[in-house]
């Protein structure tokens, strides 16, 4: 095995640490001149852009029909004041969020029809979680099997066919 002397160096980097005397850039890479001058041009450039752009606003943004005595919007002083179409978006959001909150305790926490007809009540959440305690939740039915027949295909239990053997 050829053993290579890498001189006094600790790792082949060290030889790039230090420039050598009379070591200067390459002028043949890039000329320093026409990007000093492109800087300068844009840097010009962009101001007289930005100042432009402000003339431009300020001329558009002036309000040349209030000085001949004409309004600003002459269709809507026509129309007055008109409520947009529904749905609205919330006018107040806290107030709006409170009273819905406030309505849910009162359904959850208090006594109330929910069909009369049906005979269907509402009674406060703890007491409802107390009678299912004591009282274990209903069981479902049992659906009646039929021997010999089978749910169709795609018809979720729907439809019954015979089945086949």
């Amino acid at each position: 095995m050829a053993h290579h002397d890498i001189g006094s160096h600790a790792s082949p980097d060290d030889g790039y640490r230090e420039t050598p005397a009379g070591a200067q850039h390459e002028y043949t890479d890039a000329a320093v001149r026409p990007i000093v001058k492109l800087g300068i041009w844009l840097a010009v450039a962009t101001v007289l852009v930005h100042f432009g752009m402000g003339f431009v606003f300020s001329w558009l943004s002036s309000d040349r029909s209030a000085a001949q005595g004409q309004p600003r919007f002459p269709v809507a002083v026509e129309d007055g004041m008109r409520l947009p179409a529904l749905p609205r978006l919330q006018g107040v959001p806290l107030r709006d969020i409170t009273e819905h909150r406030i309505l849910e305790n009162e359904q959850l926490e208090g006594y109330g029809w929910v069909d009369r007809e049906a005979g269907t009540v509402r009674i406060p959440i703890e007491e409802a979680m107390r009678l299912v305690v004591e009282r274990g939740l209903p069981a479902l039915e049992q659906a009646s099997e039929t021997p010999g027949l089978m749910p169709a295909d795609g018809s979720a239990g729907a439809t019954m066919v015979r089945r086949r053997q």
